[in-house]
Parts: structure tokens; sequence; C-alpha cells
């Protein structure tokens, strides 16, 4: 008991510091970044490269100074931060106005200037929807369109192709998509531009979200819209084929899939 309240007072007192200081020195992949102290908890879980190390793998491999990065769902910015380190000019989207507030906060704490970031939702098209989080809890990296409850708020959308008729994305080589659950309305209206382009995309999918007798037909769907990629590889590197996304860890679980030519 005693020993539990002395290592609750150290965080506490650990918290304060970071706070008062204004930042949290960590890193990501071994880079090393100033950042928001009101995450410190799960920046110093990425520090210690126990957070996503195959999402930094993912972005250490399709990004070079040549090239640009499309993040879509960025939340507080650990992949924007690691990929604008790497990569000639960076894309992203965070509705969440939680999140995107920490986001901008980390972008600043490092000066980066090759970010372009919106605090709008890709969907259907230019609107305004209600979205909230799976959490609970605004800013908590789990806010989806596919929830819209109490504790949510509203968020401006924009449409892919108003995005894309507005930007060179010609030079984008890596596309990040993690918008819990809304990727199977959102991913449809850029294939046509992916078909084209071909950039690496790295995909997070949640077929739990869906109501259960449609997963798997939601995630075939993905599947064959895809197909014209020639490799598809599970973010755990244990399977691959585009067979993997109507499997049991795809409907039962939250994985992320690496789409390549």
């Amino acid at each position: 008991m005693i020993a539990q309240k002395v290592t609750q007072t150290w965080t506490a007192a650990r918290k304060m510091f970071y706070r008062a200081r204004g930042h949290y020195a960590g890193s990501l992949n071994g880079t090393a970044f100033r950042l928001d102290p009101y995450h410190s908890k799960f920046w110093r879980k990425a520090s210690t490269g126990t957070w996503e190390p195959e999402t930094f793998a993912v972005l250490q491999a399709h990004l070079d100074k040549q090239h640009d990065y499309l993040d879509i769902g960025a939340w507080i910015g650990p992949t924007v931060l690691y990929g604008a380190s790497l990569a000639r000019r960076v894309y992203c989207f965070e509705p969440d106005p939680v999140a995107f507030r920490y986001l901008a906060w980390n972008l600043e704490l490092n000066s980066v200037q090759n970010v372009s970031a919106f605090s709008a939702a890709l969907s259907q098209g230019v609107g305004i929807a209600r979205m909230a989080s799976f959490g609970g809890e605004a800013g908590d990296s789990m806010t989806s369109l596919l929830n819209d409850g109490e504790h949510g708020s509203d968020v401006i959308t924009l449409g892919w192709e108003d995005f894309a008729n507005s930007a060179d994305l010609s030079r984008i080589s890596l596309v990040k998509m993690d918008i819990e659950g809304a990727e199977f309305d959102v991913l449809p209206s850029l294939i046509p531009w992916l078909k084209q382009h071909r950039p690496a995309l790295y995909l997070s999918t949640h077929a739990p979200f869906l109501d259960a007798e449609v997963r798997k037909q939601r995630m075939q769907q993905l599947a064959d819209s895809l197909s014209f990629y020639g490799s598809c590889l599970e973010d755990n590197g244990r399977a691959s084929g585009f067979e993997t996304l109507t499997q049991k860890r795809a409907l039962t679980q939250f994985p992320t899939f690496l789409f390549t030519s």
C-alpha cells in the first residue's frame, strides 16, 4: 500500500514537472522530439519503442525527402512528427478538436514547417457531421464518424475530390488511414486516385465497430476494391494475401494492412 502511494506521488510529481517545463523530452523511433506534457504516459511508451514499432518501420521504409506523406487520422501527432522528419511534406487530417489542439502544439514545440494540418474529417463531401469517441473521452484516439454520441462534437467534413483537386498530391509515396471504422465509407472515394498514383497504403481496419452480420461483407468489399495492389501484408507480419482481410483476426480485432505495388 505504501509502495503504491509512493509510486502515485512520484507519478504526479513527474507530470507536474513536465507541465511546468512545458514539454516532455522524448523520442520516436530514435529521433528526439519535444512533446506535449499532457500525454507524457503515452510519449514515455512511444519513446521506449513499444508503441507500434511496425508503424514506424513502414514510415521509414516508404518516406524520403523527395516524396510526401498523407496521414488520415493523425491524433496528437506521433506519426506526423516522425513522418515530417523523413518526408518532403506531410498532409494530415485530425477532426477531433481536442486531439487537434495537441497535434498543433506538438508541431509548434518542434518548429515543424513542412506539415499542412487540417482540423476536418474526410467524408462524402463538404458538410458538418457529429462524431464521438468509442472510448468515451474526446481526444483519446478513438473518435469516429460512426459514433455520434452525446459527448461528441460537430466537425467540418471534406470530400476527397475537394481536397485532391486543391492540392498537389503527385509526390505522395505513403498514405496512412486510421479513422476508427469510417474507412468503409471514406476509402472508396480514394480508389481512383490510389489506382492512378499507387502510393503504399497503410490501412487500419475496425470491423468490430460494424454489426456482426455485415463485417465479412464490408471487409470483402475493401479487399476487392484494393485488389489492384500487388501485395497485402498484415501488421504482425504473420500473414499476407487479400484473403487475410476476411479471416478471423480481421473480423474480431483491429489489424492494420500494408498494401504495396
